[in-house]
């Protein structure tokens, strides 16, 4: 930091020393550190049709989507105009005449289709998702056919992998107000775009900038820095340092540092992000459910979210939070019991036979495998908490926090699966269940099938009445639970910590819209 002063008083003098020289004008630099940009949230990248680069994207404002949420999670036309039901299975969108691609392309009915074409061909739960069956353009119109009615495609078009870009373009050319200068797996690197269409950015100060780590220093001309920072409590120190302006993954145990700080602000949003956990199917203890439904027992959700998270989170009872029309007060949840899990386990024949304290079947202990990743922070929490709880109950844990979770999870090796999960992005149930629920989804690492579930699914895919929809999720929620397929722990909140001089920073409930047009800082 020292450095960095010498080099704005040098800068000083040498301007002084001109004279009749007009000062040269300053421009303005966000910097801006986030936990939730990496390898282990699978967003590292600006491939919005890879896996969730597509979330890294719509967050650091280089990308936008046809239709986006309002703070209600309902869609509002936002590339697009406008949107007609042609029948149950098509819809016609007229599209917005004065977006062009950074590339310098124009934003036309054709350009969306290509789009689309190789979404669908390239990511696998978007073509599950929309199961567009058929795309037309003409002029500033395109016309989806989806092989399935058609209730909530609005809904999917607003998820991040929607976000649309210029196939023919190179690199990712969206048409948001910043485009992508340089990244990396650990830093992102935006210009403003200058002919974005919904106005001029908000920032373009040059400043001398001391990036994460406090040592290197960089000349940023009209720039965003995102840079990624793992560790929580090295992310709340660099905020402090004045390395950074903002903060996305801060330890819920560091916000006491920034709440009552004038210097510092906080935007939180509640959110569906929720702590679950998912069985193994294979693992041959788990495949009886009174020994799963035991493990859901011992969860004691409340004092988690009140002790662990500080409140930034509540107790969840379903896949969604409550303030959703289906959320988890509308469910029977199997909440924490001890003393009946201890039976449950008795029933299924597991008895502490040796006096160690843990429960064994046929001179075999009950140990299980709970995997994790440490990315979100308060995950590793979790792990330890859960090997407390089942310890009362006579169930040894064995945790394995890491970030190389995908191969333990290809490789089988692991028995309970636990995860950060957005449950309603779309603002609608559908897109949980189809990327957890059924057989085939992308996200069914355990292995679990419930020919209920399939049959409920189908029919909230066809249903457009928005009362019976929230009928039928909260049925599918419900059977998930009585399956005990998952177990539910907390919803959290989102919090965004930021010097008071930012402006327009704001959290969203779907945890996607972050960096905006009227982003600046003073």
């Amino acid at each position: 930091m020292k450095f960095l002063t010498a080099l704005l008083i040098s800068a000083a003098l040498l301007t002084s020393a001109c004279g009749s020289e007009a000062p040269a004008k300053t421009e303005k630099v966000f910097r801006y550190g986030t936990t939730a940009y990496g390898i282990a949230t699978e967003n590292a990248g600006m491939d919005v049709h890879e896996s969730y680069q597509g979330w890294s994207a719509i967050r650091y404002g280089v990308g936008e989507t046809l239709f986006k949420f309002n703070g209600a999670m309902q869609p509002e036309p936002w590339l697009a105009l406008k949107y007609e039901f042609l029948d149950d299975y098509t819809v016609k969108i007229t599209l917005r005449d004065n977006v062009y691609f950074t590339s310098g392309n124009k934003m036309t009915g054709e350009a969306v289709k290509a789009c689309l074409l190789d979404l669908l061909t390239r990511h696998n739960r978007a073509k599950g998702d929309l199961a567009i069956t058929s795309i037309a353009a003409e002029g500033q119109t395109v016309t989806l056919t989806s092989a399935n009615k058609v209730p909530v495609l609005i809904n999917y078009l607003c998820d991040p992998y929607g976000c649309i870009v210029d196939m023919s373009g190179g690199n990712i050319s969206g048409t948001g107000p910043y485009m992508v200068q340089s990244l990396t797996q650990k830093e992102v690197v935006l210009v403003p775009n200058k002919n974005y269409w919904g106005g001029a950015p908000g920032l373009d100060k040059i400043i001398v900038s001391s990036i994460t780590d406090g040592n290197t220093l960089a000349l940023a001309l009209d720039k965003i820095i995102v840079s990624s920072i793992t560790d929580g409590n090295t992310l709340a120190l660099a905020l402090q340092n004045g390395e950074i302006d903002a903060a996305q993954g801060l330890p819920y145990a560091s916000l006491a540092l920034f709440k009552d700080n004038p210097a510092y602000k906080i935007s939180t949003a509640d959110t569906s992000r929720t702590f679950q956990a998912a069985f193994n199917f294979n693992t041959p203890a788990l495949q009886d459910k009174r020994v799963r439904r035991a493990i859901a027992l011992c969860m004691d959700r409340d004092t988690f979210a009140r002790v662990q998270l500080l409140g930034n989170g509540v107790a969840a009872a379903s896949p969604f939070p409550p303030y959703l029309p289906f959320g988890g007060d509308k469910v029977n949840s199997p909440g924490y019991d001890v003393e009946q899990a201890k039976a449950l386990l008795a029933e299924a024949g597991w008895a502490d036979t040796n006096g160690d304290g843990y429960v064994d079947k046929n001179g075999a202990p009950l140990t299980l495998r709970w995997l994790t990743y440490t990315a979100r922070q308060e995950l590793p929490l979790l792990a330890e908490a859960a090997q407390s709880w089942l310890k009362q109950a006579g169930i040894r844990l064995e945790i394995n926090a890491t970030d190389g979770y995908n191969d333990y999870l290809r490789r089988g090796d692991w028995d309970i699966y636990a995860k950060a999960f957005v449950t309603a992005p779309t603002g609608d149930a559908q897109y949980y269940f189809t990327a957890h629920a059924l057989a085939d989804s992308a996200y069914n690492n355990g292995g679990y099938r419930s020919d209920t579930v399939e049959n409920l699914v189908q029919q909230l895919r066809s249903e457009f009445d928005p009362t019976k929809r929230s009928e039928l999720a909260v049925q599918i929620s419900q059977q998930l639970l009585d399956d005990s397929a998952f177990m539910y722990i907390a919803h959290l909140k989102m919090p965004l910590v930021m010097k008071t001089g930012v402006q327009n920073f704001t959290a969203h409930p779907c945890d996607y819209y972050e960096v905006t047009k009227d982003l600046t800082i003073n």
